[in-house]
């Protein structure tokens, strides 16, 4: 087959091809960005459905607005406003996850050749999704207060990207969180180089300590002329379910009017039936105790990895403990002589029954081969250690 020339930019996932390996009996994986299955509201999902189709049992089935179905678009502008930020429920549109989000934005907004500031690193889907459209992705450095924002002002100078995708708190995958400061100057820098930055914010709420500073788009009510320039992407995967693939945009009228139009060629909309869930569920304020309880596990199982790493593996790796999200963001040090290359630590690793996923996909450029992802997420407390323990034996093999 002759296919597009754009599949030339990208190729299949890193992270997918690992998921064939993780079928052997007895692994312990630290691979996927996935939630919890176990810590899903089954019960509030449950009584949110059946709510959904004994009160508007038409409005739950039938087809639906692209933008998104009325009931929750008005609680997703509800929820926003708990977190800072006032959205009109016009101001948004519902999306199949916030990937799609990020698709409507490369369909909308990048042409072949355009330039875009990434985090390096950054999501590895976006890199994916920004490339296929035929972006020229550049790296702005990142450190544990998230991206190093004299080094984006000297980007955004050189090279007047399209845009600047950030994914400010508890980032993926490097678990960092943009300080308030940086917060305040990203948003600055968006006014006086008149670039949009895209905030992508599906860990926010998985903080394990006091909340996050507010978000880039809450913040922009103290920074005049800077709203028009932000977009926010957000998800109740990580927080609620990845099944119901629930995820927003909010921006600017003109942007969410070109998104629109593309999603109609793309899905017609997001499934009713689970936006009438998903308004349901939110209504019902089962939310927070729901996020309470996520933040606890989650919480407790970052501190085991934490503490496991630093028995099993002592000054060969070094990180920075998560204050939240899903992800340890880790680099092999070659201390003592060891091993510093992830890519040979992860075959290593899978011969000793546990997975994760070596950084180098996670960069748009220059790729550092020895750093790794370890997600916490859906592993307990006790095959987290047993699962370090194995990582300790396969670094010293």
């Amino acid at each position: 087959m002759q296919f597009a020339t754009r599949l030339d930019n990208v190729e299949t996932s890193a992270i997918r091809e690992l998921f064939k390996l993780l079928g052997t009996p007895g692994i312990i994986s630290f691979a996927g960005g996935f939630p919890d299955g176990a810590l899903f509201d089954v019960e509030g999902l449950k009584e949110a459905s059946a709510r959904a189709l004994d009160e508007e049992p038409g409005g739950a089935l039938q087809y639906g607005a692209t933008e998104g179905y009325e009931p929750l678009r008005a609680q997703l502008s509800a929820f926003m406003k708990t977190k800072g930020a006032e959205v009109d429920p016009a101001g948004l549109i519902v999306t199949t996850g916030s990937q799609q989000a990020l698709d409507l934005l490369g369909k909308t907004l990048i042409s072949p050749g355009d330039k875009v500031i990434v985090e390096g690193p950054t999501f590895l889907a976006t890199i994916q999704c920004f490339r296929l459209y035929g972006a020229q992705l550049i790296s702005a450095p990142i450190d544990a207060d998230g991206v190093r924002t004299d080094e984006l002002e000297k980007l955004i100078a050189e090279h007047r990207p399209k845009f600047v995708y950030l994914i400010p708190t508890f980032g993926n995958p490097s678990g960092a969180m943009l300080s308030l400061e940086r917060r305040r100057k990203v948003l600055e820098l968006a006014v006086k180089y008149d670039t949009v930055v895209v905030e992508d914010d599906p860990y926010g709420e998985l903080y394990f300590g006091a909340p996050p500073p507010p978000s880039i788009l809450a913040l922009t009510q103290e920074v005049p002329g800077s709203r028009e320039r932000v977009v926010h992407c957000g998800s109740l995967s990580k927080v609620l379910s990845p099944g119901l693939r629930i995820g927003w945009m909010i921006g600017p009228p003109e942007l969410l009017a070109k998104a629109t139009m593309c999603k109609q060629f793309s899905d017609a909309h997001t499934s009713t039936f689970a936006h009438a869930t998903a308004a349901q569920y939110l209504w019902s304020g089962r939310m927070p105790a729901t996020l309470a309880h996520v933040r606890e596990v989650y919480a407790g199982r970052a501190q085991a990895m934490g503490a496991a790493l630093r028995r099993e593996l002592g000054d060969a790796i070094s990180f920075e403990q998560p204050g939240g999200g899903l992800f340890f963001w880790a680099r092999l040090t070659g201390a003592h002589g060891k091993l510093q290359d992830a890519n040979v630590l992860a075959r290593r690793a899978i011969e000793k029954l546990v997975a994760f996923v070596p950084g180098a996909p996670f960069f748009a450029e220059k790729p550092d081969v020895a750093t790794l992802r370890l997600s916490f997420a859906t592993a307990n407390v006790e095959k987290i250690e047993e699962g370090i323990a194995r990582l300790g034996q396969a670094l010293d093999a």
